[in-house]
């Protein structure tokens, strides 16, 4: 079975950092792209960041680019998102996900939650002011 775990949150306070892992089991991230989304409270699941296996690109929304980074760790089946400069704007649920042969470079603007195909459990990240 395809299973994603979320670990890493917690809270912390602005312009702290975290990182986040998303640890997969089942499969290999070949032919995969590993994504992590975010929801605020009354608001949408949004894109954060996404890495793709199948073309090797990376995206990052333009709220996070500069301070979120997406990297991946083979030998442990585990994606990484390393959160610097943390604002109290990043306070959400996060989740990785997982979607097969997705071709993240013919994206335009940010992954879909609904063209994911796999989901992990949320892992809360709360930034105090």
């Amino acid at each position: 079975d395809v299973q994603l775990q979320a670990s890493g949150g917690g809270l912390v306070q602005a312009g702290g950092s975290l990182r986040l892992s998303c640890a997969a089991s089942g499969f290999t991230f070949d032919g995969y792209a590993i994504g992590w989304f975010r929801q605020a409270p009354g608001k949408e699941r949004e894109g954060v960041s996404c890495i793709s296996f199948v073309d090797g690109s990376t995206f990052h929304a333009d709220s996070v680019k500069g301070r979120f980074t997406i990297s991946s760790d083979n030998a442990k089946n585990t994606v990484y998102l390393y959160m610097n400069s943390l604002k109290p704007e990043d306070t959400a649920v996060y989740y990785c996900a997982a979607a097969e042969g997705y071709f993240l470079s013919t994206v335009v603007g940010a992954p879909g939650p609904r063209e994911m195909d796999y989901w992990g459990q949320g892992t809360q990240v709360t930034v105090s002011s």
